[in-house]
């Protein structure tokens, strides 16, 4: 198989394409022809050498997949021909990733594709898509409803933000989206923002623990001074999902929100989520999704330009989401 193989070395991280045997596509009982991949965050970090986020060495990068199965075990639930999607578990981190033509993975890891999307389609939705729907479902289940006012998503034209804005949109949300890159403001509007706001309004030190209420609950990818801006204005009873750190790990603010509010901070994990929350994520995207709005939001690459893509992930340049082509 060709693949994309990230290998430590003096100076540090190096990526390059490698061919690869079949004794190395690694452990598991599920063969799988890759027909996608993406680039998210995580990648960009793993691909650019930026943060050691792999566990060992040499390893094929990419945290997700979308392809047909070619084999799989009796009782399994799958079948040769299924398309199928794997997102997270232990791609890229010990396990022979996506940037790859082929890989071999548990049967736990798989999630049958629903079958209005496309394996192109999976990955425009991918581990950033995936996450944004995990985000909305809690936001569902803490019981916040259209009526209850609007919602906030920032990095909003990132991958999750991008997402997220469309299925919360869908839901009968308004959306108010923040984002550095005010370019975007059409965009944004077209997948589904009312408002959008520049992100310096939510990135400084809070002067506050507590401002005025204004949203009743939000999804963040940015983390540190963002998240606490937003933590401070939620209203309410409201909810906050987390999943992300673009701007820090730290947590800067006040426990004001949680016990004078009675906010909530959801952190949303998509790695290691459970194959019933997988399954709701990729049913709630099935049933809301607007796929045309993958092509608004979505670039293509191939394997070579995976390293330069990366770079641009991290640089905050990219719209919505990378896909690759793993046989381009």
């Amino acid at each position: 198989m060709r693949a994309l193989q990230i290998a430590s070395c003096e100076g540090g991280p190096r990526a390059e394409i490698v061919r690869l045997s079949d004794e190395e596509l690694g452990e598991g009982d599920v063969s799988i022809t890759v027909e996608f991949s993406a680039v998210n965050f995580k990648d960009g970090l793993a691909v650019t050498g930026a943060s050691p986020v792999m566990k060992r060495s040499p390893l094929v990068a990419g945290i997700d997949l979308a392809g047909v199965v070619e084999s799989a075990p009796a009782g399994s639930g799958l079948a040769a021909g299924d398309k199928v999607v794997v997102n997270g578990w232990g791609l890229a981190f010990d396990h022979n990733g996506g940037f790859a033509t082929r890989a071999r993975v548990p049967a736990s890891w798989v999630t049958q594709l629903p079958a209005r999307f496309t394996t192109w389609q999976a990955m425009a939705i991918g581990t950033a898509g995936y996450t944004a729907a995990l985000c909305a479902l809690a936001i569902q289940r803490h019981g916040v409803a259209p009526a209850d006012g609007p919602l906030v998503v920032t990095g909003a034209a990132g991958g999750v933000g991008s997402v997220a804005i469309a299925l919360l949109a869908s839901l009968g949300f308004e959306v108010h989206a923040s984002t550095g890159r005010l370019a975007e403001r059409d965009y944004l509007r077209v997948l589904g923002a009312t408002e959008v706001l520049d992100r310096a309004e939510l990135s400084a030190p809070g002067p506050r623990p507590l401002a005025s209420e204004r949203w009743a609950a939000g999804v963040d990818s940015v983390g540190s001074h963002s998240l606490v801006n937003v933590l401070s204005k939620i209203k309410y009873g409201g909810i906050v999902a987390n999943c992300g750190l673009a701007q820090g790990m730290d947590l800067p603010g006040s426990v004001a929100p949680f016990i004078l509010r009675s906010v909530t901070l959801a952190g949303i994990d998509s790695v290691n989520a459970s194959t019933k929350k997988r399954v709701e994520a990729w049913d709630l995207l099935d049933a809301q999704l607007d796929t045309n709005h993958l092509e608004l939001m979505t670039t293509t690459v191939g394997l070579d330009e995976i390293v330069s893509a990366a770079e641009r992930v991290l640089a905050g340049e990219v719209r919505g989401r990378t896909v690759v082509d793993v046989n381009a």
